[in-house]
C-alpha cells in the first residue's frame, strides 16, 4: 500500500463509519486491534508489507508499527477510537519513505487522539482499566496476549487506588466477522475494480498464450496487467498449471513448459486498497478445445452456471454448492467414469476423487475472508452484500481409471459473486464461454 503525505479526509468515511458501528456494539468495553508486524524474508530483507485485515477495516491506516484502540462510551465519557503509531523522523523517512506521524495520522484518518507507538505500554493499563470487557483477537499471537495479561497485571496492582482490569475477555472476531461478512458501499466499489483488473489480466494472459513457453511466462503475463492497471499485486500466489498440473489443487511451481494440444489453468487475483479478487480460467494452450476438452469444459461451465442460479438472499450458503454438485456428479456418469444414479453417487462421495473441495468461499480482505459459514449446526443464510467465489471443478489425474483422452484433464471455473437483493451480481468478466475464450486466443 502506498503511502501518500495529502491523503483526502473523505477516503477515511467508511473506516470511520466502520469503527462507529463496532463501538455501538462494545458497550462500555475497550477493543485492541493491532497491526501485522514486517516479516523479515531472509537476513536483513523483508518481505513487502502488508497490514492486518482486522486493523485496515477499521483504520484504512498503512503503515506497520501501529495499533488501534476503540473504547466504547462509559458514563458521560464519549466513545473514542486512539491510535499509537510511529513518530516522524527524519532519518528513517530517508531510507524507508513518508511517516504520517501521531499528529497527521489523528487528522488525516479521523482519530480522537493518536500517540507514539512508545507510549502504547505505559498508556495502555489506564485506557482498559475499570472497562467491562476487554475485546481482542486472542490466540492469534502469543506475544500480544502476554502483554494484554501484563497490562491487566498492572491494573491489578493499582486496587487499592480503586482500579480494576476488565471483568470478562471477549473474542474480537466475533463482531468483526459478521461486519466483514456483509460488504459495504465503499468495498463493493473496491472489489468492483479489482475484479476489473483481474478479469483484464486473465484475458490479457490467454492471448498470449503459444505452445511452448513456460507457465511462469503466462504469470508475468498477469503480473504486468494487474501493476499496469493500478492493482497493489497478487492477492495469492498464482497457480498457472498446465496439462496435469491443474490436478494439483495449490500448484504454484509455475515452472513446466506448456504442452500443445494440453488445457492450462490458471487461479490467480489481484489486491486494491487490501481486497482480493480471485478468478480461475482454464483453456486451451493451442487456442483450440479438443472434443474431450470440450466435453470437460461445458460440464464444469454448466455446474458454475447452475450454482450462480442458486445464489440468493435467504437460501443457505450450501445451496449453491449442492447445485454444482448435482451437474458435476451428472457428467462424471455422462463421462462413463461414475454409474449409478446422481443421488446414489452424492450420498456414497463417490464423486470425490475427481471433485473433492467446496464450490466457493467468502471473499473480501482476506481471499479466504473472515465470517461463519454455520450459525450452530445450519449453514449461514446468504444475504445482500455477502461476496463470495463460485469455482466447480473437474480434475481427472492419471491412474484414476478415467479413460485415456480425458485422462490429465484438470478443469476449475471459477468468479467473485456479490449477493444482492434479487439475486447475483457476477463482478468477474474474463473469457468464460469456449466462444468466447477461442475468440479471445485467435492469433492476430
Amino acid at each position: 500500500m502506498t503511502n501518500t503525505a495529502n491523503p483526502q479526509a473523505s477516503t477515511h468515511t467508511p473506516f470511520l463509519n466502520r469503527r462507529q458501528r463496532l463501538l455501538a456494539q462494545l458497550g462500555d468495553g475497550v477493543a485492541i486491534v493491532p497491526t501485522a508486524p514486517e516479516r523479515v524474508r531472509n537476513r536483513d530483507t523483508h518481505h513487502p508489507y502488508r497490514f492486518d485485515s482486522y486493523f485496515w477495516y477499521l483504520s484504512g491506516f498503512p503503515e506497520p508499527e501501529a495499533v488501534l484502540v476503540l473504547l466504547g462510551a462509559s458514563g458521560a465519557a464519549p466513545a473514542r477510537s486512539v491510535l499509537f503509531c510511529r513518530s516522524k523522523n527524519v532519518e528513517r523517512e530517508t531510507w524507508d519513505g513518508f511517516r504520517y506521524g501521531p499528529e497527521a495520522a489523528k487528522d488525516a484518518f479521523a482519530f480522537d487522539e493518536a500517540w507514539p507507538i512508545e507510549e502504547l505500554d505505559n498508556r495502555l493499563p489506564e485506557l482498559i482499566a475499570d472497562r467491562e470487557t476487554l475485546w481482542h483477537s486472542f490466540g492469534d499471537d502469543s506475544a500480544w496476549d502476554a502483554r494484554i495479561f501484563s497490562a491487566m497485571a498492572t491494573v491489578r496492582g493499582m486496587a487499592r487506588a480503586g482500579r480494576r482490569p476488565p471483568r470478562t475477555l471477549q473474542d474480537l472476531r466475533a463482531p468483526l466477522d459478521a461486519m466483514r461478512l456483509l460488504k459495504d458501499r465503499h468495498e463493493i466499489e473496491v472489489m468492483r475494480r479489482a475484479a476489473d483488473i483481474a478479469s483484464a489480466g486473465h484475458a490479457r494472459a490467454m492471448h498470449a498464450c503459444r505452445p511452448g513457453m513456460a507457465e511462469y511466462e503466462l504469470e508475468a503475463e498477469l503480473t504486468h496487467e494487474f501493476r499496469r492497471r493500478g492493482a497493489d499485486g497478487h492477492a495469492y500466489s498464482p497457480i498457472v498449471a498446465g496439462g496435469a498440473n491443474a490436478c494439483i489443487l495449490h500448484y504454484v511451481d509455475n515452472r513446466r513448459l506448456l504442452a500443445d494440444g494440453a488445457l492450462v489453468l490458471i487461479d490467480a487475483g489481484c489486491e486494491v486498497e487490501g481486497y482480493a479478487a480471485d478468478i480461475t480460467r482454464t483453456f486451451p494452450v493451442n487456442g483450440r478445445f479438443t472434443p474431450a476438452q470440450r466435453d470437460v469444459y461445458e460440464i464444469v461451465l454448466a455446474a458454475q452456471a447452475a450454482a450462480v442460479a442458486a445464489i440468493r438472499p435467504g437460501v443457505p450458503f450450501a445451496a449453491y454448492h449442492d447445485a454444482a454438485l448435482r451437474v458435476l456428479t451428472q457428467g462424471l456418469i455422462d463421462l462413463k467414469i461414475l454409474a449409478g444414479s446422481v443421488d446414489g453417487v452424492i450420498e456414497s462421495e463417490a464423486y470425490k476423487p475427481w471433485y473433492m473441495h467446496r464450490t466457493g468461499h467468502w471473499l473480501g480482505l482476506d481471499v479466504h475472508d473472515a465470517g461463519d459459514y454455520k450459525q450452530g449446526e445450519a449453514w449461514t443464510t446468504l444475504a445482500p452484500g455477502m461476496t463470495l467465489t463460485v469455482e466447480p471443478g473437474l480434475y481427472l489425474r492419471p491412474g484414476e481409471g478415467v479413460p485415456a483422452e480425458l485422462t490429465g484433464i484438470g478443469i476449475r471455473i471459477e468468479d467473485d459473486v456479490l449477493v444482492t437483493a434479487d439475486g447475483a451480481h457476477v463482478y468477474t468478466t474474463a473469457p468464460k464461454s469456449i466462444a468466447d475464450i477461442e475468440e479471445v486466443m485467435r492469433r492476430d
